[in-house]
């Protein structure tokens, strides 16, 4: 058998000068031992492989070191060390809580903490993973560990801080051990390659650091795994395929066709991609992650935040200076939509392709803006759509209209408008611009006083667009009123009909519409159906003040004790007539029924 021992082992450090990331814990710890301030009990918490146990450990150590050097580091040359190094130390106790977590076990500790040290001035109590312990356990361990022997110190440790009752944190000093970064994990890695003689690729180790994520352990497994294939030698290729990793150059690719709007190359990508098998979510998740890097590029101030190899820096680099911030910023919000809405879709593949032709699309919207600023007395020269409820995007469409913001705040498609917008003769700016609805323009104007809608995405200049505003205002506060019940159940059942919740639908479909005066009242059958309707009205009110040209109009959602009494009465499920009633019933429609019962000796059957 091969006496092979595992990086996380062989390279676990010795010394606190040696532990990776966690500087601020080791120079504590040692301050503590110059000062002779060491605590009783201390608490290790945080990530997995961050080194909490190692330096639980290397403390242990130290402590009943007979020489410690002039850095409070252990000699390693005295006999305990030498019997810590061997494993055959009994003043260094290891206690595995998640196998030893009843009260039992903890009442065995207790009984050792009893027995002074053979060797040394100290004997130390390591618990390992100590949140496993039960309630039981933690309470029968409370009075030993506020109150320990003067010899006996403990050291626990923990992933999971917030399972461990207050009063043991109390009487602990805690220690909060941070994931170890990725230029600290190459460092270490390149270092382990020297020692063992390989030849690793920078951007290969960055890899393995990233794939990590912030444990040195699970590295150190990582980078045993390709060398085992890969041998003396490690390459970017190597890696990326043994760990199923997205190649850089496809996002490289992808960002440059999304930036040349080449909607046919992009589709290209995505499918090979698609082909090596790897999962849309991952590749939207690896997108986003790119586009993040390539917009911390743009500053030299975020460079730092940039966590990849020289050589794949320098094409950041690059990519960052033809890409605007602008682009970037729409196409991270789309890759976070797409993200968010990813486990609700059923065609996974086309709702990564749409969101991908968005992007595709977003450099048209830019220049849009851009020809607008620099021509302020060219207006609006393409139809907006009226805002609507399920709206999602913010490209303009082929035929060159943009979108506008919602009630919600999302963006509307501009290609359907709104059944509700009136394309009335309004007043316009330029030659060539096209009139604006009534019921757009009353839309836009309410959202930027609630603040729903920036000014910015608007592309006409503002000082105009508030004066259309205020006329279309006057204009609305002449027409006369048109509030009647015909009227009303028309708009109610066109905005019912824009729904996408079938359940609002079908419950504002439903409702029964009474008009007394100013007030509309609608009659619901059941509680679900309230709600329903309740949420919609503020929405459904504004509608139909707009449409009706009344603002006086309310609404009141009433459940009606009819309905339901007529609802649970059609719900009720009859109950099915026993053996006996049948027969009674067969007696009343015919009397010879009861002589023949009389004459054979006839009895029911239970």
């Amino acid at each position: 058998m091969s006496n092979f021992i595992v990086s996380a082992r062989k390279y676990r450090p010795q010394r606190f000068q040696d532990v990776v990331g966690q500087g601020h814990v080791a120079g504590t710890l040692k301050n503590a031992l110059a000062s002779g301030h060491v605590a009783h009990a201390f608490l290790f918490t945080g990530p997995r492989g961050v080194g909490k146990t190692t330096c639980a450990r290397i403390l242990a150590k130290i402590l009943n070191c007979e020489n410690r050097t002039a850095e409070y580091e252990a000699c390693n040359e005295c006999s305990s060390c030498k019997s810590f190094n061997d494993s055959a130390s009994f003043n260094i106790i290891e206690l595995d809580a998640a196998s030893n977590n009843s009260v039992e076990h903890i009442r065995a500790l207790t009984e050792q903490v009893r027995f002074q040290p053979q060797q040394g001035k100290y004997k130390v109590f390591i618990i390992d993973e100590v949140h496993m312990l039960s309630n039981q356990a933690f309470n029968a361990f409370l009075k030993t560990l506020e109150e320990p022997p003067p010899y006996a110190i403990f050291i626990l440790a923990t992933t999971e801080k917030h399972k461990i009752i207050p009063t043991i944190l109390s009487r602990c000093q805690i220690f909060d051990f941070r994931r170890i970064t990725v230029a600290d994990m190459v460092l270490q890695l390149q270092d382990i390659c020297q020692k063992e003689g390989i030849e690793a690729e920078g951007d290969a180790l960055h890899i393995i650091a990233q794939k990590a994520d912030g444990a040195m352990r699970d590295a150190l497994s990582i980078f045993d795994r390709i060398t085992s294939g890969a041998g003396k030698k490690i390459t970017y290729d190597a890696v990326i395929e043994n760990l199923n990793v997205l190649d850089y150059d496809y996002f490289f690719q992808i960002t440059d066709a999304l930036l040349a709007e080449d909607s046919a190359a992009l589709m290209n990508h995505f499918d090979e991609i698609l082909r090596k098998g790897f999962d849309p979510e991952v590749f939207v998740l690896g997108l986003a992650e790119h586009l993040r890097n390539v917009l911390v590029c743009k500053d030299k101030a975020t460079l730092g935040l940039l966590e990849v190899g020289e050589s794949l820096r320098e094409r950041y680099r690059t990519q960052a200076a033809i890409t605007p911030a602008s682009f970037l910023l729409t196409a991270l919000n789309l890759c976070n939509d797409c993200d968010i809405n990813f486990k609700m879709a059923r065609h996974k593949r086309l709702h990564v392709e749409i969101a991908l032709l968005k992007m595709c699309h977003i450099g048209r919207a830019i220049k849009g803006a851009e020809l607008e600023k620099k021509n302020p007395d060219l207006t609006v020269t393409a139809n907006f759509s009226a805002p609507t409820q399920n709206g999602n995007g913010n490209s303009p469409n082929g035929n060159g209209n943009y979108s506008m913001p919602n009630a919600s705040g999302k963006l509307a498609e501009s290609g359907s408008p709104h059944p509700s917008s009136i394309q009335s003769p309004t007043p316009t700016m330029g030659g060539n611009a096209q009139p604006l609805s009534s019921d757009l323009l009353a839309d836009i104007s309410q959202g930027l006083r609630q603040g729903r809608m920036k000014a910015e995405a608007i592309p006409m200049r503002l000082d105009a667009f508030d004066q259309l505003v205020e006329e279309e205002e006057n204009h609305r506060a002449g027409l006369e009123s048109r509030l009647s019940l015909e009227n009303v159940r028309t708009e109610w059942h066109t905005y019912a009909a824009l729904l996408n919740s079938n359940l609002s639908r079908m419950a504002l479909t439903k409702a029964e519409l009474r008009l007394e005066g100013k007030i509309l009242n609608v009659l619901v059958g059941t509680t679900i159906d309230q709600n329903n309707v309740k949420a919609e009205v503020p929405r459904m009110l504004e509608t139909l003040r707009r449409r009706l040209h009344d603002t006086a109009l309310k609404i009141e959602v009433v459940l009606d004790d009819k309905k339901l009494a007529e609802q649970a009465q059609a719900a009720r499920v009859v109950r099915p007539m026993s053996t006996k009633e049948k027969l009674d019933k067969m007696k009343e429609a015919n009397p010879l029924v009861d002589d023949l019962i009389k004459k054979f000796d006839l009895k029911l059957n239970d």
